[in-house]
């Protein structure tokens, strides 16, 4: 850029220095000089200016094309992301409509475990108190019998007394020796005869009572593993061992 600044100030000069041409105001400046100043000039410019010069003459161009690429860049930018977006809408369709068929699949087994357990529980608890009542009907059949046989036996022992009582009775009135001796022992030997008719029924009713006792508790053990059962119906938990703690 030296030489261009160099080369102008010795244009100025010859310039300056020029004959002039009255009364114009032309000057004669010697040719050669001047061109090859000029030469000098235009070869010291630097190739940027001619090329500034260039961007200059085709601004209009460079500026339109610059133009249609960003918008060709746009539009390719926004159809890229439409078709993004599209693709990732469908993939989250498809990963929606996936986790709702595997959550129904969820549901479905976990209501078809659920009916399984409550059949089961339901069944197990049928079957406790099916032998619950069973046990009750052995039971109370037992004790009737024993009851009925134990009744049966005082009577039998009380009338087998009493008629004890009546014959000594008859045999002691026909001595009249000792009538009033008689008479005494056959009221104790009807007396004791009604003792041991009472006795033996007091034992009916203990032993009555206590076979009602044991079936009392075993159908209190029963509803308490029937409730049990429930309980951990309810709560999702396995369900119990009911023929085990039925066993116990």
């Amino acid at each position: 850029m030296y030489r261009v600044f160099e080369a102008l100030d010795e244009l100025v000069a010859i310039v300056e220095e020029a004959r002039g041409i009255p009364p114009t105001r032309s000057c004669i400046v010697p040719r050669g000089d001047v061109l090859e100043l000029l030469d000098d000039v235009r070869d010291a410019l630097p190739g940027e200016l001619d090329d500034a010069q260039d961007v200059l003459d085709h601004r209009d161009k460079i500026v339109s094309d610059a133009r249609n690429g960003a918008e060709a860049t746009v539009a390719g930018a926004n159809k890229q992301a439409h078709e993004t977006i599209t693709a990732a809408r469908e993939e989250a369709d498809r990963i929606l409509a996936d986790a709702k068929a595997h959550a129904d699949r969820m549901v479905a087994e976990a209501s078809a475990h659920a009916d399984h357990l409550v059949n089961s529980a339901q069944a197990e608890a049928d079957r406790v108190i099916a032998d619950g009542n069973a046990e009750f009907e052995e039971v109370t059949g037992r004790a009737r019998d024993e009851s009925e046989r134990m009744i049966e036996a005082g009577k039998a022992s009380y009338e087998r007394s009493v008629a004890d009582g009546k014959a000594e009775q008859a045999r002691l009135v026909a001595q009249t020796e000792v009538v009033r001796a008689a008479h005494a022992e056959s009221a104790r030997l009807i007396d004791g005869a009604q003792a041991e008719a009472d006795r033996l029924r007091e034992e009916c009713d203990e032993y009555v009572d206590g076979k009602l006792a044991d079936f009392e508790e075993l159908l209190n053990g029963t509803l308490r593993t029937v409730g049990r059962g429930r309980h951990q119906l309810r709560s999702g938990t396995s369900v119990p061992d009911y023929a085990a703690e039925y066993r116990r």
